[in-house]
């Protein structure tokens, strides 16, 4: 009686271990929903080459900037659950976007399954020089006597620069105007020429000007401060405490994608993340890897889904 039940069960597990052995047999498509340069960008390039070399594949990386990320979103959500197309997803984006906008063509839980955390980054306080302050006391000074004088600049509109700044504004008690970017790139251009004068973002998109004194650095939004820039304080330190802003980028599949294929995916990606060089590579740019796997990334996820949707109704956030 109890044969056929074993059968099945052998025959399952069996299915299971050979389509994680014959994973990956073509190259996989990592989606990143900003363009070239910044944070999310770069940690999709960081992942990249390990990733390759331990699944022994090649991984591309596309690009697809626009609508507030919900063009990758859709794309990766609509694509064939097989492992070949993954998503590296932004936590503004992820965990912002269902607050923005209610009736968005992707569900942040239905509609992905999670396979890692990669990295994570706090955000940093940088102003064009023309700015007349030298810290975050004068800054907001500046700000209150100067209501709607400065503009600044965001990712776009849901991004956590977007987000995180209505939240210094309303803590704080200043306004600025909104002006938002297709992604870090620009976006710095635009504060690097003085047009905007002001980008609460993480430190790879502002580091090497900050460093160069092209930019201000007044303060950065963690516990601690950035190992890259030890000379910029924390916003505790610069006397505004209630200010917290952290980012996070994680892979995701999409939903129905086979679990022998996410557990192969998940473990290659910690071989990789955990390559010396690749730690080398990400203290320069002033990331922090921070891998998880998909269990932690999922709770993550419904952690902050509720953390932001309640942040964003109280800072009055609307999607532009």
């Amino acid at each position: 009686m109890l044969k056929p039940v074993f059968f099945a069960v052998a025959l399952c597990v069996s299915t299971l271990a050979v389509a994680q052995d014959a994973y990956p047999s073509k190259p996989i498509t990592l989606i990143v929903p900003n363009p070239p340069g910044g944070f999310v960008d770069a940690s999709a390039r960081l992942l990249s080459e390990p990733l390759g070399r331990v699944a022994n594949q090649s991984i591309v990386v596309d690009n697809r900037g626009g609508g507030s990320g919900n063009v990758a979103y859709q794309a990766v959500a609509r694509a064939k659950p097989d492992g070949y197309t993954l998503l590296i997803s932004y936590s503004a984006y992820h965990v912002g976007n269902p607050a923005l906008a209610p009736n968005l063509p992707w569900d942040p839980v239905k509609d992905f399954a999670p396979v890692a955390l990669l990295t994570v980054a706090t955000n940093v306080v940088a102003v064009h020089p023309s700015v007349p302050a030298n810290n975050l006391k004068e800054f907001i000074a500046f700000l209150k006597q100067n209501p709607a004088k400065l503009n600044y600049a965001s990712q776009g509109n849901g991004s956590l620069s977007h987000i995180g700044t209505e939240v210094f504004k309303q803590q704080t008690g200043t306004f600025m105007t909104h002006i938002p970017y297709r992604g870090s790139g620009p976006a710095v251009q635009d504060v690097l020429s003085g047009q905007v004068q002001v980008f609460i973002t993480t430190p790879p998109s502002v580091m090497g000007h900050v460093q160069a004194g092209k930019l201000k650095a007044f303060a950065v939004t963690g516990d601690k401060r950035s190992p890259q820039m030890p000379q910029i304080p924390t916003t505790a330190e610069a006397g505004l405490p209630g200010f917290k802003l952290e980012a996070w980028v994680g892979l995701f599949a999409p939903a129905g994608t086979p679990p022998a294929v996410i557990a192969k995916l998940t473990a290659d990606v910690k071989r990789a993340m955990e390559m010396p060089d690749v730690k080398t590579r990400a203290d320069a740019a002033g990331i922090e890897i921070r891998y998880q796997g998909p269990d932690a990334l999922a709770d993550l996820v419904k952690s902050d889904l509720a953390y932001w949707s309640k942040t964003i109704k109280a800072a009055g956030i609307k999607a532009d």
